[in-house]
């Protein structure tokens, strides 16, 4: 996943850092030699800060900014920035001069943008140049006769405090880099199977209008054909008439198989299901898988009437997908259950296999989590449920769920979603 990352560094973004890192070193320069009257070898220092800014002009201008350099590319170019900090460390004291640090900059830019190997040649470049500058140096700029000799100590003590720095502050930059990538490719994904299971949901929709609506003119083709039939002058338009009479049932009945799923004909009744068309929509792929027996209930407190909830894709799509993971690792059996009182509603899926492997407990929910022991080749052919769980999280969570993970005693997996009953409940007749 580390690669992932190369390739996103814009020149633009290059370029502004560096007019930032030469205006910060003029400005030291500036206040050192006129504010506070420093000795230093200023000539010199203000030529490698206008040679920067010289190759920094030089590329902004060579090539659009836009443009995403690439992983090598980035590593000359940051490079240069270490070399040329380096140099004027160097004419100003080495790691004496608290302003090393700065070579953590373009590591730090490295980290967060470009492939593990780049990174590496970014960061032993900065590395090297820390360590030799507690060695070669010219003397720190002090105020006019006064000498400041520091022990080697000290100068070798704040290269291993830079190199320290670079490493820490490179790490946990790369880290939360890789992350935030893997979060937005994951979110990604989420909003593409969301979006899926939207138009499939509508699709249902307009089928079950469409079927309503052809209802009526196949009727009265249906009539006006009988009535052709009756009255045909020949039995040539007897037998064209009983051809319409029978195509026009067979169309009938293929409208009558597309309403089945709904309750009724409706975009308004189709959206709305009850607890139980919840339940057998979400076992129902794998309802004949051999060897598990998937069993579904519905179950409420006493008094309280069950709910009809409206027909959400996320909540079908997620509960579908830990019935699925739970088909890969159940022993013999799945209980999927719905339980409902007057304030919420709940839903697990429960298998009797082995259970969660407790590093996988601890992180389920995260994107690009290792799979469980023995997911290769089980029944459903499902690969890996990292990704999978963390897309099916989001989607409840955006509906309003609270989901948990846990094993089950003695054994087994447990996943569970409870939503405040207000969120999902569909107005009107109680299922």
């Amino acid at each position: 996943m580390g690669g992932a990352l190369g390739g996103r560094l814009r020149l633009r973004t290059l370029v502004t850092l560096r007019w930032m890192i030469v205006a910060g070193e003029l400005l030291l320069l500036a206040v050192a030699g006129l504010g506070f009257g420093f000795s230093a070898p200023y000539p010199f220092c203000f030529a490698v800060v206008g040679a920067a800014a010289w190759v920094n002009l030089l590329t902004g201008v060579a090539s659009p900014g836009q443009r995403l350099i690439g992983d090598w590319e980035a590593v000359g170019q940051l490079s240069f920035d270490i070399a040329q900090i380096s140099t004027l460390l160097f004419l100003t004291g080495g790691t004496a001069n608290p302003f090393v640090l700065m070579l953590i900059a373009p590591v730090t830019l490295a980290a967060a943008t470009l492939a593990p190997r780049a990174v590496t040649a970014v960061g032993a470049g900065a590395i090297t140049a820390s360590v030799a500058l507690a060695f070669l140096h010219l003397p720190l700029p002090s105020a006019p006769g006064v000498v400041i000799q520091l022990p080697f100590s000290f100068m070798l003590g704040a290269a291993v405090a830079n190199v320290a720095g670079i490493i820490v502050i490179a790490g946990n930059v790369r880290q939360a880099a890789e992350e935030s990538s893997r979060m937005a490719l994951a979110l990604d994904v989420t909003q593409a199977v969301l979006a899926r299971e939207q138009r499939l949901s509508a699709l249902g929709a307009l089928a079950a209008a469409a079927a309503h609506e052809l209802g009526t003119p196949l009727a009265t083709i249906s009539i006006v054909a009988k009535e052709l039939a009756r009255e045909a002058p020949t039995a040539q338009v007897k037998e064209d008439a009983d051809l319409l009479i029978a195509q026009s049932e067979r169309c009938r009945e293929i409208l009558r198989r597309l309403t089945d799923a709904p309750a009724a004909a409706s975009d308004e009744v189709h959206e709305r299901m009850s607890l139980l068309q919840l339940l057998n929509e979400v076992i129902e792929p794998h309802a004949d898988v051999r060897g598990v027996r998937v069993e579904a209930i519905v179950s409420g407190a006493p008094g309280v009437a069950a709910p009809n909830i409206w027909r959400m894709p996320e909540v079908l799509h997620a509960m579908t997908s830990f019935v699925e993971n739970a088909v890969d690792f159940a022993a013999s059996e799945i209980l999927v259950t719905v339980r409902f009182d007057a304030q919420s509603i709940g839903m697990e899926v429960r298998d009797d296999g082995p259970g969660f492997a407790p590093e996988v407990l601890a992180k389920l929910g995260e994107p690009y989590v290792t799979s469980r022991p023995g997911v290769a080749g089980g029944r459903t052919g499902h690969i890996g449920m990292g990704l999978g769980f963390f897309i099916a999280k989001t989607l409840l969570e955006r509906t309003g769920a609270v989901v948990t993970f846990q094993n089950g005693r003695p054994r087994g997996a447990v996943v569970a979603a409870r939503w405040p009953r207000a969120r999902i409940e569909a107005p009107g007749g109680n299922g």
